[in-house]
């Protein structure tokens, strides 16, 4: 028996990203073509970021500059069953939402209560980012926490009911993800999105790793949020 359709809502927030923007909205226009729909949040673009995105998405918002204002601004205006936040430096695999919806459908026989994510894959072919994104998907597994570089995705009611992203500087995934689990565990799919290693190339990988790790533990401390924001940027 063929999957019945079930509408997705993909969410993109931008912020002067036009390098990556046209191919990740080019790698959904079939998804637009079956009848889901793309939405990108800009936070305040000086570049080109928002004539890509009037070319390519079904609705372009304009807000403040944050994720998880962002995120939460699309998915006010999102009409989709099921909502999928989608980072502009990750592609999904062309098969994405087929896999969701297969989950789905067994998901609501036993529980109501549906989110999940997938695995990762990091962009550079060097070995050492095999390792990272190995220790990424298992920790993701084992804390049932996912990142927004995972494509998370959420059913709308879902969504509703833990009122969305906390309107955080950073770590707005991680905390979405402590809500949610408590109420079910992530779908965790193994098929990987392909996200860009761009931030480990450019910085360092050991130095990416370690800052990822301390804002983690520092996070978990009770360190604020704006705080975190601060660091990351500098």
């Amino acid at each position: 028996m063929p999957n019945p359709f079930i509408k997705f809502s993909i969410v993109i927030p931008v912020l002067n990203d036009e390098a990556n923007l046209s191919i990740v909205l080019d790698g959904l226009q079939s998804y637009r073509e079956a009848g889901h729909e793309i939405i990108v949040v800009d936070g305040g673009s000086s570049d080109n970021s928002l004539v890509l995105a009037y070319d390519g998405a079904d609705v372009v918002l304009i807000s403040k500059a944050g994720r998880a204002l962002q995120m939460n601004a699309g998915a006010e205006m999102a009409t989709g069953k099921v909502f999928l936040f989608l980072h502009c430096d990750t592609f999904l695999p062309g098969d994405a939402i087929g896999l969701i919806v297969k989950q789905y459908i067994v998901g609501q026989k036993v529980n109501a209560n549906f989110w999940g994510r997938f695995d990762v894959r990091l962009s550079s072919h060097r070995i050492i980012f095999r390792v990272i994104e190995k220790l990424m998907n298992i920790r993701s597994r084992y804390t049932a926490v996912a990142t927004g570089d995972q494509a998370i995705f959420i059913e709308r009611d879902l969504f509703n009911r833990v009122a969305g992203f906390p309107e955080i500087a950073l770590m707005e995934d991680i905390a979405i993800s402590k809500k949610l689990k408590k109420l079910s565990i992530p779908i965790c799919i193994h098929k990987q999105v392909i996200t860009s290693s761009r931030r480990w190339e450019t910085n360092g990988v050991l130095k990416t790793v370690l800052l990822m790790w301390t804002l983690r533990l520092l996070y978990l401390l009770g360190v604020s949020p704006d705080k975190l924001a601060r660091l990351y940027r500098s």
